[in-house]
């Protein structure tokens, strides 16, 4: 049988015979013709089967024999992995590169900016993982309104992965009316459930169990003791004359130490695993298949959809804990009716998962005992108090994943300490310049004041030198001498300086000269007027200065001037001192310092 055969469209035939498809596989044999009519699909096949072929020619025909407006979501295509999300999507590409359809592949671990981009432009045909196509649907990025055709790939995987339930929340969000295929290499009681949910009336396509890995991989294995594992590795690299080798660990932390230990060996190396950047992992994936790098290590999550054309060799240097994991692994080679070899290494604790494996597919793998490694430690493997056994290489990762956590905390601290460093220096140095601008604004300031005499006009008069407190300063003629005081109030010779002018008894005799009487204070005339004195009936008479004192003798009461007064009274006259040159009373603080004269003088 043909493609022709299947109903496919001119296009997408060309394509496949661009590729290099002449013939259909079982899968596709049977899966294409269902579901180009429309009919709900149950695929169960072995990895490398030709699964995605089976499913995408399918959707490419059936979506463009009509083009809506706008460019709605129409197809659906749900994987577990980046890797796989990626190879799909290519796929798509090579397969209907002569049609009109869009398609776009949306993964997480990097940014979503991209991705966003591409639905914002349409997209017919999308290939997501559940966490990314959750992420951008809440986001509003992604609609599913109009969505007619619904593939669940590797379902048993994202069983295993724990997508499960991310799956059950996505089917929500589909209509009802619409075409789901699902396709998985095992089928377990939980696949089993949901898919009896999802699917109506499907067309059940079996090919092979995956119980029976493909005939034509050649198996072998190692029995070596674990130390020894690297070095049968490097050895059987070089001994076989491997191309290129996909290397499957346990964990993540067994494939960064097996790539470092092989790169010391002379063999380019590079390991893949979840703890790996997004653009990491492309990069590995893209030289090795390049042939940049010989040997892949890489842990389960490259286990399933990795195409890679030619792949000779698959190492399994840790045997799985489950058996179906095994037929996964070493179904990466093979592909297409290729050849290849598949090799385990095996120590004395990991027998039972041996034969596990051997129950499952149902034949004995051969052994090679004649290499240089052979195994030397027969001891059963140590157990906790439950009874399960302890694996070394765990407590190794914890080990190396607690010290690379202390590392990067001490990185961290690192960090701040010199971050708060440079703040304070920072802070320091903003302090430095504030004084630095102080001091060169004091200084401007103090230059703008003391301009230099030779800048100023001829007929100015220079500024006044600023001498010491409490001396007298030479003003020149262009105002009278006054006295330079200190700024503050308080200082001894302000306030003895004011209190020497409030007590001042003077009496001047310039009112007189300028034609100003002296006036009677009021409690000297009620005394006066007390005392019953004589004169108070006579008219006055102008006062003068060289008239001599009246004699005792003539009967006057009035008090003679030289008498002393009584103590607490005042002189009985209040004498307004007059400015001379304006004829204007003068207070006390206008008239010359009666006081400093004497405690600053220090020549008298």
């Amino acid at each position: 049988m043909t493609f022709r055969e299947l109903g496919l469209c001119a296009p997408i035939l060309t394509a496949l015979a661009e590729q290099g498809y002449e013939t259909p596989s079982p899968i596709q044999e049977k899966a294409i013709p269902p579901a180009l009519a429309g009919r709900d699909v149950l695929g169960c096949a072995q990895t490398g089967t030709g699964k995605t072929c089976a499913f995408a020619a399918p959707i490419l025909q059936r979506l463009s024999d009509e083009a809506p407006q706008g460019r709605p979501i129409r197809a659906l295509v749900l994987t577990p992995t980046r890797e796989l999300a990626i190879q799909i999507d290519e796929s798509f590409a090579a397969y209907g590169r002569h049609l009109k359809l869009r398609h776009a592949v949306i993964f997480g671990g990097v940014g979503q900016n991209p991705q966003v981009e591409a639905l914002k432009r349409g997209v017919d045909i999308l290939v997501a993982t559940p966490g990314r196509l959750m992420d951008l649907h809440n986001q509003g990025f992604v609609s599913l309104d109009d969505l007619e055709i619904f593939v669940l790939d590797e379902a048993d995987r994202m069983l295993d992965m724990g997508f499960i339930h991310d799956v059950r929340k996505i089917l929500q969000w589909l209509p009802a009316r619409k075409q789901t295929m699902v396709f998985s290499a095992t089928m377990p009681p939980e696949i089993g459930d949901l898919v009896n949910s999802l699917l109506r009336s499907p067309v059940r396509v079996a090919v092979d169990p995956v119980s029976s890995p493909v005939e034509a991989i050649r198996q072998w294995v190692y029995p070596v003791d674990k130390a020894n594992k690297t070095r049968l590795l490097a050895w059987l690299m070089e001994q076989k004359q491997v191309k290129n080798a996909l290397v499957f660990t346990r964990t993540k932390h067994a494939a960064n130490k097996v790539a470092r230990d092989l790169v010391k060996e002379g063999i380019s190396a590079a390991a893949i695993h979840g703890n790996k950047s997004q653009t990491a992992r492309q990069q590995a994936l893209a030289d090795f298949k390049a042939g940049k790098v010989r040997c892949l290590v890489a842990t389960d999550i490259a286990a399933r959809g990795l195409d890679i054309e030619e792949l000779s060799h698959v190492f399994n240097y840790n045997l799985p804990e489950v058996p179906e994991t095994y037929v996964h692994r070493i179904g990466r080679t093979g592909r297409a009716g290729r050849g290849g070899e598949a090799i385990a290494f095996c120590d004395f604790a990991e027998q039972p998962l041996l034969r596990e494996i051997e129950k499952l597919i149902h034949r004995s793998i051969p052994r090679v005992e004649d290499h240089p490694f052979p195994m030397e430690i027969f001891e059963a493997p140590k157990r906790d108090k439950n009874g399960r056994i302890i694996n070394e290489e765990d407590a190794e990762a914890r080990a190396a994943a607690r010290e690379k956590r202390r590392a990067r905390d001490e990185e961290r601290q690192a960090a701040a300490r010199t971050e708060r460093l440079a703040r304070q220096e920072k802070e320091s140095r903003a302090l430095q310049a504030l004084e630095a601008q102080k001091v060169q604004e004091k200084a401007r300031r103090r230059g703008k004041s003391s301009q230099s005499p030779s800048k100023l006009p001829e007929a100015s008069t220079p500024r006044p030198k600023f001498t010491r407190s409490g001396q007298l300063l030479d003003t020149g003629d262009a105002m009278p001498r006054t006295d330079f005081h200190r700024p503050n109030p308080l200082d001894s010779d302000v306030v003895m300086d004011a209190t020497a002018r409030l007590l001042s008894s003077h009496r001047s005799a310039r009112p007189q000269a300028f034609g100003h009487q002296e006036t009677e204070h009021p409690a000297s005339r009620r005394r006066r007027k007390k005392r019953g004195q004589a004169q108070s009936s006579q008219p006055p008479q102008a006062p003068q200065r060289e008239q001599a004192a009246p004699s005792p003798a003539a009967g006057s009461k009035t008090r003679s001037p030289s008498k002393k007064k009584r103590r607490g009274h005042s002189s009985g006259l209040h004498e307004p001192h007059l400015d001379p040159h304006r004829h204007q009373l003068k207070d006390s603080t206008q008239q010359p310092s009666l006081m400093k004269p004497y405690y600053l003088d220090m020549d008298r």
